[in-house]
Order: C-alpha cells, then sequence, then structure tokens
C-alpha cells in the first residue's frame, strides 16, 4: 500500500524534516508512528497524503508515485484516503453532519444514505444531539471526534491519523482508536501519529519510531519505548 524509498524533505531555506526514510506499510495493516514533536510525524503524512512533494526520492501511495503524479491525480487518489487532521480543518459554515458527510456529498451519495451513516458513526462518538450544531460552538475534543468520523465515513482504503486523540479523555480516546482498529480489521490500511505511548502500549500493533528526521526504530510488537 505505501512504499517510501530515501525520501527526504528539506523546507525553505534549509530545514531538514525527513531524511533518507525507507519505509513500507502493506496493505491492510496497521502503523503507529512515534516520535516527540518535531520528529517529523506530521511531515510524513503530509507526504503520503500528497499535501507536500518529498525533495528527494520516491512516495508511492497505491501504486502511485505521488512525486510524477499531477494534480488532479492527487486529487482523485484523495477519494481513497480518509485524513484526520491534527487541526481537524472543518467547515465552518457547515454543522457537523454536514461537515462528516462533505466528501459523500461531493461524489454524489444521496443525502439520505450519507445522513445515516453519519448518524450511526455520531452515536458511536457520542455526538448525535450536536448533528446541526456549527465547529465553532463545539468543544476541541468534539472537533476531533467530528473530523475522526469524516475520515471514516466514506470506507477509504487508507486511513491517516495526526495525534487523532489529542484532545480527548482516555475513555473516549479508546472509543475512537476501537473504530480504527474496526477499519483496520475490516482491510483498510491504517497509519497513526502520536506521541502517546500509553496507547501504543495499550493496542502493541507496529511502531516505527522518528528522531529528528530519521526512523531510529521499527518495532513490530513494542513493550514499552522510553
Amino acid at each position: 500500500m505505501l512504499r517510501l524509498h530515501s525520501v527526504q524533505k528539506i523546507y525553505p531555506p534549509e530545514q531538514p524534516a525527513l531524511k533518507s526514510i525507507d519505509l513500507r506499510v502493506d496493505e491492510g495493516s496497521f502503523l503507529f508512528i512515534a516520535g516527540a514533536s518535531g520528529a517529523g510525524k506530521s511531515t510524513l503524512l503530509k507526504l503520503l497524503f500528497g499535501a507536500e512533494k518529498a525533495t528527494k526520492g520516491q512516495v508511492i501511495v497505491a501504486g502511485r508515485n505521488l512525486q510524477a503524479i499531477n494534480r488532479e491525480a492527487v486529487a482523485y487518489l484523495r477519494r481513497e484516503v480518509g485524513v484526520i487532521f491534527q487541526d481537524y480543518k472543518l467547515l465552518p459554515r457547515r454543522t457537523v453532519i454536514d461537515n462528516i458527510t462533505y466528501g459523500l456529498e461531493v461524489q454524489g451519495v444521496p443525502r439520505s444514505d450519507r445522513y445515516r451513516l453519519a448518524r450511526r458513526l455520531l452515536k458511536t462518538i457520542r455526538l448525535e444531539d450536536r448533528e446541526h450544531s456549527l465547529p465553532k460552538t463545539l468543544s476541541g475534543g468534539e472537533q476531533q471526534r467530528v473530523a475522526v468520523a469524516r475520515a471514516l465515513i466514506h470506507r477509504p482504503r487508507l486511513i491517516l491519523a495526526d495525534e487523532p486523540t489529542g484532545n480527548l479523555d482516555p475513555d473516549m480516546a479508546r472509543t475512537v482508536f476501537d473504530l480504527l482498529l474496526e477499519a483496520n480489521a475490516a482491510g483498510v490500511t491504517v497509519v497513526v501519529a502520536t506521541h502517546d505511548l500509553s496507547i501504543i502500549e495499550d493496542i502493541n500493533l507496529r511502531t516505527v519510531v522518528l528522531d529528528r528526521g530519521k526512523i531510529i526504530g521499527d518495532f513490530e510488537r513494542p513493550r514499552g519505548l522510553d
């Protein structure tokens, strides 16, 4: 599903964010990307989503080289990807349910069908009473849950999540990860960037550790990372 070959990312003027990254993530797998703030986790996810281009190397997603395809092809690829952004990126003038279903609306899914799917997710994340609310009326944790539901609703082949539980209490964080694990069990590839080692240890799946833009560890069954 994902292949990175000798990937480097340098921001102007000469600020290296990723250095010589080689990574393979098979379809249907679950991967944590761990590391401190500034380690390169968010940059790596941006490359996989096509929001940024690598300075050097190849980034291949679902068989397509993101270094070589045009913007239209990247946009088409994104239909197969669900992204949970660290800053949510909710549409401020759309209600909760319309934020969640926006991607399905663009794809032409009938309103009744997309609302049915959204309401099922809203119940799971305990926001069924806020479906007609605007994002500005929600807390940070509530906005984060809406962003999670939006990423999951169209049943993507790939989910990229950047600190998806940063503003959630432990109980809701576990609910969100249960949703991600459920999607993974159905065959969806899931990549989660997080600095929360307790979640990593609890779920106990493959973890790649970044430090100052380099991969310093790749653990199939982590037992606690210092």
